[in-house]
């Protein structure tokens, strides 16, 4: 255990710089903070940097539970004052503990595997919708993710809350090209299911529940008109009441339950 008395400190700088993308991306780092989201980066063996932790949470059972975890796994921590702790966190009631952890970046060859359920996310804005795709993609069993250009950034704070550790569960891959891309997947015999208002077909008529990609559109435009063009089938979710869509999150929840149910049956 090392201590840290000053807000000037090297580490304690770079972790109030990696609230910002910019940082992020140039460093190649995130904050994972909270209790759940440290012992989850522990548990999955994520490259961990640096962990800091507040006084405080020596104070409680949960606190001297992780503190084990950390201990037995040789990474070393730093400890700092409730106050300095409280300016580096991105939470309004701090748990006590963060890490530094490293960004795994993915290929399009990692995502591909034997089954292939693969959700797509077209230029999805919100950080709570993204960080619950992402939560519900790992509870569905999905076996990866493709982020489009002008996605928000999945190592924000509130995405991250949103996962509840799922981050680590899963691969995430971000491309540079949407449509090349899909090519690259029908080449590999992935057929790709878009949700669209126009859908051709109602979602629970998909036939499919192996090498199937779903895609989902930004909150207020959907997918573009040249991402559904190259999808495979225009797929719809049926709307018996007045509203005329459905949170992105929870569609996509709902596609992917489908495809889960189909494997079931």
């Amino acid at each position: 255990m090392n201590i840290i008395t000053s807000n000037q400190n090297s580490i304690i700088k770079e972790i109030k710089s990696l609230e910002k993308r910019k940082y992020r991306q140039e460093l190649g780092l995130f904050i994972a903070e909270g209790v759940r989201f440290v012992e989850e980066a522990l548990k999955e063996n994520a490259n961990i940097k640096e962990i800091i932790v507040s006084e405080t949470l020596f104070k409680n059972d949960m606190g001297k539970d992780i503190l084990t975890l950390i201990n037995s796994k040789g990474i070393n921590y730093y400890t700092v004052s409730e106050k300095i702790f409280n300016e580096i966190s991105g939470t309004q009631t701090p748990q006590g503990i963060m890490a530094v952890v490293e960004i795994k970046e993915f290929t399009l060859e990692d995502i591909i595997s034997g089954a292939n359920r693969i959700i797509i996310l077209e230029s999805l804005q919100d950080p709570g919708n993204m960080g619950t795709i992402i939560r519900t993609a790992d509870a569905s069993g999905m076996t990866g993710i493709i982020l489009s250009k002008g996605c928000v950034d999945i190592y924000n704070q509130k995405v991250l809350r949103s996962t509840m550790g799922s981050i680590f569960h899963l691969p995430i891959h971000q491309t540079e090209d949407l449509n090349k891309t899909l090519e690259a997947l029908r080449s590999k015999g992935i057929r790709t299911y878009a949700a669209h208002l126009n859908g051709t077909i109602n979602y629970y008529d998909m036939n499919e529940y192996d090498n199937i990609a779903i895609i989902i559109g930004n909150e207020g435009n959907g997918i573009s008109n040249e991402t559904a063009d190259s999808a495979d089938i225009l797929v719809k979710i049926p709307m018996h009441g007045k509203a005329e869509s459905l949170n992105a999150s929870v569609a996509a929840g709902i596609l992917m339950y489908e495809i889960v149910r189909k494997v079931r049956e």
